[in-house]
Formats: structure tokens, sequence, C-alpha cells
């Protein structure tokens, strides 16, 4: 189980650091952040009319990393969103808002 576990986390090393090995930045990793969205969100934060969560495509970036910094000091009421925003740093917030706002 251990080594499970051990292995899992390579994997998301390997996804958040995002490196190259020409030292370049991954050109998906906000794509794939931003993939972390898509239960709840819909599939490129266009959300299903009718199923109570808020559609993140073409939002502001601003608005939305307000959003996510209320939700991460508990300022905005959430379910799990407050969870979910302590799970990623600022500049990863910064990327996922920057996606979503890039989405028409």
């Amino acid at each position: 189980m251990k080594l499970l576990r051990w292995v899992a986390g390579l994997g998301l090393a390997g996804t958040l650091g995002a490196v190259w090995a020409a030292g370049q930045p991954d050109p998906n990793l906000a794509r794939n952040l931003a993939a972390t969205c898509a239960n709840c969100h819909g599939t490129d934060g266009r959300s299903v009319a009718g199923a109570g969560n808020e559609g993140l495509a073409g939002t502001d970036k601003d608005t939305l990393m307000q959003k996510l910094r209320d939700f991460r000091s508990g300022a905005r009421p959430a379910t799990i969103m407050h969870q979910i925003s302590r799970g990623y740093t600022e500049a990863q917030l910064e990327l996922i808002a920057a996606y979503f706002a890039a989405r028409k």
C-alpha cells in the first residue's frame, strides 16, 4: 500500500512539476490543473444547465481569483471549494483562473 502511494505521489509530482527535459514549462499545465474542476463545473468550465454549479468559462480572471481566495480564507461559504482551493498554490490558482477566463 505504501508503495502504491509513493508511485501515485511521483505521478502527481511529475504533473505538477511541469518541466520538460529541455527545462521549459509544460504548456498544458493550466489545462491539466483545470481538468480537476470538470466534475462539478463541466468540461472546460461549461457547466450543465440545471446542475447547480456555475460555469467558469469566460469569467474574468480577477473575479475567479477573488472567489478562489475567498474560498481559501473561508470568507465565502462552500461545501467543498474551501478544501479544494487550499490544495493549490497561488501560482496554480492563477493558471487555473487564466485558463477559464480564456474559454469562451
